[in-house]
């Protein structure tokens, strides 16, 4: 699916700049979304990139200039092009207000990942949630239980309209955060039905509970593996004689 820049449905004042950074984890690229205009704020300036960059300004300057920037968090592919863009970086704290947006606090892909919520009920989900496809949990403690958690409050705020860091608009929010936290509850399940039978070798549990992942994303499914093991393992459901 081809994702170009455009403005978002049923709301001109959103314009989404798509990154030429294609690849497994960034899906099209990377998207910087404008908000406002006289000035905008720009949301996720995107990677290192003179093109981009350029791009950016440009749309921005046909908004009213940048009047500040926001990052929904700090990997590379969304913060690479910070300084390039020119406008110091505003700092989140949860619930603080940006123009018409509301920083709100969603860890779980990333420790310090951010949402920002309209007033009108769109919703800028970074990489919480995606286009298409799932999102990267890495396996630090209580990662895989706070993004689950940061998907509820996502849910219970009924967005109208999710502006995702990676992939198309998503103009049906609910079933979006529906699908995602099933997704996440059907592998902890095959998880659990896989070792109640016994099976004990992380990697037979990564061939059966994660056999529709291709293989050029096995490496990457092997680590998300490992944080819903954590997860279970804080619960006091992960077998002791867990193995290699």
């Amino acid at each position: 699916m081809e994702v170009t820049d455009a403005e978002a449905p049923g709301h001109p004042e959103i314009y989404r700049v798509v990154a030429d950074n294609p690849g497994p984890m960034t899906l099209t690229g990377t998207n910087t979304y404008l908000y406002g205009s006289d000035p905008c704020w720009v949301i996720d300036p995107g990677p290192e990139d003179e093109r981009h960059t350029a791009a950016v300004k440009k749309a921005a300057a046909d908004r009213g200039g940048i009047g500040g920037v926001l990052l929904t968090h700090s990997h590379h592919d969304h913060s690479g092009g910070v300084e390039a863009v020119g406008v110091p970086l505003s700092e989140n704290v949860d619930g603080e207000r940006f123009g018409g947006l509301t920083a709100v606090a969603t860890p779980g892909h990333a420790i310090d990942h951010f949402c920002y919520f309209t007033d009108d009920g769109v919703c800028f989900s970074g990489d919480l949630i995606l286009g298409w496809g799932s999102t990267y949990v890495p396996p630090d403690g209580g990662s895989l239980t706070s993004y689950m958690e940061s998907l509820r409050l996502v849910r219970d705020r009924r967005p109208s309209l999710i502006c995702p860091a990676h992939g198309p608009f998503i103009t049906d929010p609910a079933a979006k955060v529906e699908e995602y936290l099933e997704h996440r509850e059907s592998r902890e399940r095959g998880l659990i039905e896989a070792m109640d039978r016994g099976v004990r070798s992380r990697m037979a549990l990564l061939d059966e509970v994660w056999s529709d992942v291709h293989e050029q994303l096995r490496p990457a499914a092997n680590v998300v593996m490992e944080a819903h093991l954590q997860k279970l393992e804080t619960e006091g459901r992960l077998p002791a004689d867990l193995g290699e």
